[in-house]
């Protein structure tokens, strides 16, 4: 494929959904090792009644309205979800189940009585997203790069999804040593004095950030496969936590690279006539990376066992 081609058609979907893969697997290591790895799953579903509401304010189907109400229900459900465990005293699975069921059936029963039934809302744009539709059309090959009157008009999901990468590396990078001492010895942060509360709150705060900005452009099934498998297998190639983040960097990108690919070229390689789901086979790569990692990672007997510092 030549320049020309490559630039305003792939490109764009490759750097998105790589950028979306990294930010989800980043704060999704510590996650992991706080054995709350779902709670990316009930993010990536809780957004819709802040969409629907978004709406409803606003009249119109735009992007930063409905981030903004997606972002806003992903909020709530997080604090929803701790309040839930705290004061509940049960355990996280039991306090992510209640909040996802009851805020994605409000955000149903909103659609329901409502007109927003009729606008694109539909399940298949929220567990796919629309990757493949993310081309720059003013480009015209490398050079397109350096235009600044072609730059105006790329995809408005990829300068999105590249400073809510470049926050959620920001935030790690911040607070990377509390962080690292609060997830594997809770009770020592807090006898030092690192409120561990707030710390794990804005954890999970910006996951939902990094979920909700991903939402769109990769769809929910991305989004909950990059939480949880690029850290996962990384898990199992060392046991020390910066490596470890650095290994999850390295799946999510190469899952996002070759599930685009493969996705796009690999059916007509097979003698089909179509393409296949982009998120899906980017999600399905992570999964065989992951499948992988258990079976050959060297350190994949001890994959339970908590990280080194």
């Amino acid at each position: 494929m030549s320049g020309e081609e490559f630039v305003p058609l792939s490109l764009p979907p490759l750097l998105i959904g790589t950028f979306a893969a990294i930010a989800c697997a980043l704060p999704g290591n510590f996650l992991v090792l706080r054995r709350q790895a779902l709670i990316g799953d009930a993010i990536s579903h809780v957004v819709l009644p802040g969409i629907v509401v978004a709406f409803l304010l606003t009249g119109a189907v735009s992007t930063w309205p409905m981030m903004l109400g997606a972002m806003g229900a992903a909020v709530v459900a997080v604090v929803l979800i701790e309040l839930i465990r705290r004061l509940g005293r049960i355990e996280p699975g039991a306090a992510m189940g209640v909040v996802f069921t009851a805020m994605f059936a409000g955000g149903v029963l909103l659609l329901e009585q409502s007109d927003t039934s009729s606008v694109h809302l539909d399940v298949q744009h929220a567990l796919y997203g629309n990757l493949e539709s993310l081309i720059w059309l003013d480009a015209t090959g490398w050079g397109s790069l350096l235009d600044t009157d072609a730059l105006r008009y790329l995809p408005p999901e990829l300068p999105r999804m590249g400073f809510t990468l470049l926050g959620v590396a920001a935030f790690i990078l911040l607070f990377w040593r509390p962080l690292k001492i609060s997830t594997f010895d809770e009770g020592f942060a807090r006898s030092v004095g690192i409120p561990t509360a707030a710390l794990g709150l804005a954890l999970v705060v910006v996951a939902a950030i990094a979920a909700v900005a991903a939402f769109d452009a990769v769809g929910s099934i991305i989004v909950i496969a990059m939480f949880i498998c690029p850290p996962a297998a990384a898990r199992m190639m060392t046991n020390r936590l910066e490596v470890q983040v650095g290994w999850s960097v390295v799946f999510a990108a190469v899952s996002a690279v070759l599930g685009y690919v493969l996705a796009g070229y690999g059916p007509l390689w097979l003698g089909a006539d179509d393409a296949v789901s982009a998120a899906g086979m980017i999600a399905t790569v992570s999964g065989v990376i992951l499948v992988l990692a258990a079976r050959f990672g060297p350190c994949r007997t001890r994959a339970g066992a908590p990280a080194e510092g």
